[in-house]
This record gives C-alpha cells, sequence and structure tokens, in this order.
C-alpha cells in the first residue's frame, strides 16, 4: 500500500515539475509585439488585445490590435524586401531557410509549451506539430533549388522558346488557430523559398507562436521585412484582411480557415485579380467497409478523429459503417472513447484539450441535440466537462448512431470531439453518400478488396484520400481540396512553390 502511494505520489510530483519546465520555457520565446520589417513594434493607435489559455481563461498576455494603416505599413516594408530576397540564389535562400528550420527543432519543448499555453492541445501533440511545421521549411528550401524552366526548340529554325518561373512577390497570409505553427511554416516555407516575401496575420486566438518563429527567423539571420507578423482582435481581422486582399503590392493571398470566410476573401482579391490559394472547410468521409480490419479502423478513426480534439479541417466528419460491421466497430469505438482522457494540455496522459473557445462548445452541444431530436442513439460521452477552475471549455468524445442525411451531423462541419455514425449496405449506397455534399477536402475508408480500394479512391470527390490509412497530411504529398474546399495545393513534389512562382515565356530570334 505504502508503496502504491509512493508511487502515484512520484508520478503526481513528475507531472508537476514537467507542467511547471513546460510552462517557464515559453517565456524565453513569448513576444508581446508585433514583428515588422525585423523590428518588434506596436500598434500605430497604441491599442492592444488579451490572449488567453482555453483551458483555465487565464490571461496569458496582451498584442498589439493592428488596423489598416499597419497592415499597408508591413506590405511597404515586405515590398522593400523582395528586391534583394529575389536577388538572392536558391542556395542562398535555402541556407537561411535550412538555419531556421534547425533553430524550431532546437527549440522544439519551448514552441510546444507557448503552443498549447495558448491553443490547448496536448504538449505531445504540440510537439508533433512543431516538428511537423519544421519539415514544410525543410523541404520548401530544396524545392526552391529544384526550380527549374524549360527550353524548347521555336516552330522555325532561328527561334528558341524558353520559360522562366520566378516569384510573385508580397504574398499575405491568414492563417488559422487550430495548427498555429504548421500553417504558417507550409506557406511561408514556399514562398519565401521561391523568392517572395510574406505579411502574415495570425489567429486572433493563437498570435504567440506565430510571433515566435518570426523570433527564430531573425535568430537565423532572414532579413528585416522578408517574413512580417501583424496581429489583431476579431474586431479589426476584416479591416486587416481586406487590406491584404485589396492592396496592389500583394501578388498572393494564401488562406486556410471557413469556406465563407474563404469566398468573401476571393471576392475581394479579385478586384486586383491576385492568385489565391485557398484551404477551406471539410466535411471528411470516413467509411468502414464489411471486409476491413475493424481494430486497425478504428484505431484509424481514434488517431484522425480526436487529434487536437477534433478541431482539424481534415478531421472525419461522417462515419459510415456497413451494416455487417457497424456494431462491432461501433462496441470497439466506444471501449476506446471511455479510456481517453480530457484536461488541460500540460497534464501527463492527456488526450483531449479544451475546445478552442464557448462558441465551438456552444456549436457540439447544438448538433447533439439535432442528432437526438431526428432520433440518433448517445453511445458515448454527450456532455460537457469541468477541468479544473472550470473556466475552459472541455467536452467529452461523444459517439453518436443511428444518424440520417437529414440531421446537422451530416450537413455541418462538426470541428469537434464527436462521432457521427451512419449506416449503409452498399459500395455504391455510400459513394453517393460520402460525394452528397459542397465540399470535398479528405476522405477515409478501411477495406480488404484491392478492387475495391482503387475504385472507391477514384469515385471519391475530395482532394486527399486516405485507403486504410488515417493520416493524409506531409511535406510531400499535394495538400488541397475540391469543389468548396479551395484552390491550389499546398506542400507536395513541385506543386506547393508552383503556387508562388509566375510563368514566363521568352523567345528568342537567332536571326
Amino acid at each position: 500500500m505504502h508503496l502504491l502511494l509512493s508511487s502515484q505520489i512520484a508520478r503526481t510530483l513528475l507531472s508537476l515539475s514537467s507542467r511547471a519546465m513546460s510552462l517557464s520555457s515559453y517565456k524565453s520565446l513569448l513576444r508581446e509585439k508585433a514583428f515588422v520589417n525585423g523590428q518588434w513594434v506596436n500598434a500605430a493607435n497604441g491599442e492592444s488585445f488579451p490572449v488567453y489559455n482555453p483551458a483555465n481563461g487565464e490571461l496569458v498576455c496582451k498584442v498589439p490590435d493592428m488596423g489598416a494603416a499597419d497592415a499597408t505599413a508591413a506590405i511597404a516594408h515586405a515590398q522593400v524586401a523582395f528586391e534583394a530576397w529575389r536577388g538572392k540564389t536558391p542556395s542562398q535562400r535555402a541556407a537561411l531557410l535550412h538555419s531556421w528550420e534547425r533553430l524550431i527543432q532546437d527549440r522544439c519543448e519551448d514552441l510546444a509549451a507557448l503552443m498549447t499555453l495558448e491553443n490547448g492541445k496536448p504538449l505531445a501533440e504540440s510537439r508533433g506539430e512543431v516538428a511537423y511545421g519544421a519539415s514544410f521549411i525543410r523541404w520548401f528550401a530544396e524545392e526552391g533549388i529544384r526550380v527549374t524552366g524549360q527550353t524548347l526548340q521555336g516552330p522555325t529554325p532561328d527561334k528558341r522558346i524558353f520559360t522562366l518561373k520566378q516569384p510573385q512577390g508580397v504574398c499575405g497570409m491568414i492563417t488559422p488557430w487550430n495548427f498555429p505553427a504548421a500553417m504558417i511554416t507550409r506557406k511561408a516555407g514556399a514562398a519565401l523559398a521561391a523568392g517572395c516575401t510574406v505579411v502574415i496575420k495570425p489567429a486572433e486566438d493563437t498570435p504567440l507562436t506565430a510571433l515566435a518563429l518570426c523570433q527564430l527567423a531573425a535568430d537565423a539571420l532572414l532579413p528585416p521585412g522578408a517574413l512580417n507578423v501583424v496581429t489583431c482582435s476579431r474586431s479589426r481581422a476584416a479591416e486587416v484582411g481586406r487590406v491584404l486582399t485589396t492592396d496592389p503590392a500583394v501578388k498572393h493571398v494564401s488562406f486556410t480557415g471557413s469556406t465563407d470566410t474563404g469566398k468573401l476573401l476571393l471576392a475581394q482579391a479579385s478586384s486586383t485579380v491576385k492568385r489565391v490559394t485557398m484551404e477551406l472547410g471539410g466535411n471528411a468521409p470516413f467509411i468502414v467497409f464489411d471486409s476491413a480490419d475493424v481494430d486497425k479502423a478504428v484505431a484509424g478513426l481514434i488517431q484522425a478523429k480526436f487529434r487536437n480534439t477534433g478541431q482539424t479541417c481534415v478531421c472525419p466528419n461522417r462515419i459510415f459503417l456497413q451494416r455487417r460491421v457497424s456494431q462491432k466497430f461501433l462496441a470497439k469505438l466506444c471501449e476506446r472513447v471511455a479510456e481517453m482522457k480530457v484536461g488541460d494540455g500540460f497534464e501527463a496522459g492527456t488526450q483531449l484539450g479544451p475546445l478552442i473557445n464557448a462558441a465551438a462548445e456552444s456549436k457540439l452541444e447544438r448538433l447533439l441535440a439535432d442528432a437526438k431530436q431526428r432520433g440518433g442513439r448517445v453511445l458515448a460521452g454527450g456532455q460537457s466537462v469541468k477541468v479544473g477552475s472550470g473556466a475552459g471549455h472541455f467536452f467529452q468524445p461523444t459517439v453518436v448512431s443511428g444518424l440520417g442525411r437529414d440531421s446537422a451531423c451530416f450537413r455541418e462541419e462538426i470541428f469537434g470531439p464527436l462521432v457521427a455514425a451512419f449506416e449503409f449496405d452498399s459500395e455504391a449506397d455510400v459513394v453517393e453518400l460520402a460525394n452528397d455534399c459542397r465540399v470535398g477536402l479528405a476522405g477515409y475508408f478501411y477495406s480488404a478488396d484491392v478492387g475495391q480500394c482503387w475504385r472507391v479512391a477514384e469515385q471519391l470527390n475530395v482532394g486527399m484520400v486516405g485507403v486504410n490509412e488515417s493520416m493524409v497530411s506531409s511535406c510531400i504529398a499535394p495538400f488541397g481540396g475540391w469543389n468548396e474546399s479551395g484552390l491550389g495545393s499546398e506542400s507536395g513534389v513541385g506543386y506547393g512553390i508552383e503556387e508562388y512562382l509566375n510563368l514566363k515565356t521568352v523567345v528568342l530570334n537567332l536571326a
């Protein structure tokens, strides 16, 4: 008994010690000013806005609440910096990007702690995101060196045609709160490697990770003006976004976020015919056929659905189970869900952190109420959870079955730890159900039938498909959606960097 108590006390002390170390380590990268032209600056209006820890509602710090004038100034500095940055060779730019990537890897613990503090995701997930984010910088540093054109014989013997790929210019980037490091590095890494300069507006909930990345970029000796971050509150987001999408000096806008906001930004960007990359909302199907390895499918769903507490754009949203395997799958899933720990991201063993804010919690409650009203059965979870002071917004991992396509869970992106299960009879039926959607970012299915794997992968109207696999994103693979899930591709061999390059044709007369 005494040994058991001693062991429990030791684990508790270790957990508290790890938490204290994590919470203190982030301070070395905490910045309370925006980063423009290599300088830490306040807003021109002198105002600031608060950043809170979503796990407990505590104030972390305040950062500048910038407006249109600040965004315009940042763009002007980026335009000046562009002329020198584009003049560097791809190898020179790559060397600086590699230095930035190494510093990010070296400061992984500090960055992860800062991310968990402002985003809430478990510390282990934050560490994973730091490594994932760094991989994009490393990848694009090498991609920049491999950018090439073509030389062609002209239509007559005295002509030669060749193509050049040249950087577009200043790129405006609007990034989300759910992956505050990786969504910046995936965009900025590509643009910088191509020879562009960038102005980033990070999400108001998570600006601190963006600013920490700027500090490491400065330490890596990226030149002033190449990387700029303009911070602003939710009330000024539209104002700053409008500048990034309409200023003629900005040649490209990259956005990750909701489809509705993406449509608005697209309309604004059309005023100056900017190039755009849009990674918008998803409503991913996750299909389990009766030939599937059920244990593998359950593990895959757990990994993809509950990462970042279900707050990801490629998160499985509509879970389609072939009738013969449905009960077995749900029973195993509920066993796993019952074991999951909800809590503060700094606490050892936490698998689900808080939702980002009260609106996210209210949305889950509304979706769950709608599901019950339409005959859905709650098999696991189903309610909010009080953790610590009770100021955070935590929700149990929840499983609901017996739903139809009339439910809100079928039509809306859930963005939380709620599994909405639907049954189907045939391959043709489930493909039709999966494609009954205006968006098409990712899709997943599990099957042991090789022919079925080929057929369904080809028939799903999405940009990315996981076949017996639940993780579809990496620096190697193109990332992008179909239909109202966006435009363009991020990452991948050639694709991601091409977004930031202009193609020029040169015809040379030899006569």
